[in-house]
């Protein structure tokens, strides 16, 4: 097993986490709760870590996270044609009605 990648809070573990998984790299998420520690421990150990169960998948794993690391931030918007409902432009169904937001990303 091997440390792969401290994150700067929570979410951004679980997005890594998630990220990997998806590539079929079984991960294990540490430090999960240390931040409530801190003040009592150094706040450099309370960072969460995500470490690969298989030492063969660190390289594979080492792509995906620079990958992620390097990919642009998606600050577009869509607008549902079904409900009018504004969407985040990395979302695929309206969080409103449930609507595929394909289409409206052609028409725009």
């Amino acid at each position: 097993m091997k440390k792969l990648y401290t994150a700067n809070h929570l979410l951004e573990a679980h997005i890594v986490r998630d990220l990997l998984e998806n590539a079929y790299i079984p991960t294990r998420l540490f430090n999960e709760y240390a931040q409530g520690g801190m003040g009592e421990i150094s706040f450099t150990h309370t960072y969460p870590e995500v470490w690969v169960m298989r030492d063969l998948d660190f390289e594979r794993g080492r792509k995906i996270i620079a990958a992620y690391e390097q990919a642009p931030q998606v600050t577009d918007i869509v607008f549902c044609l079904q409900c009018g409902e504004e969407n985040p432009g990395n979302f695929q169904l309206c969080w409103q009605c449930g609507s595929g937001l394909e289409v409206a990303r052609e028409k725009s």
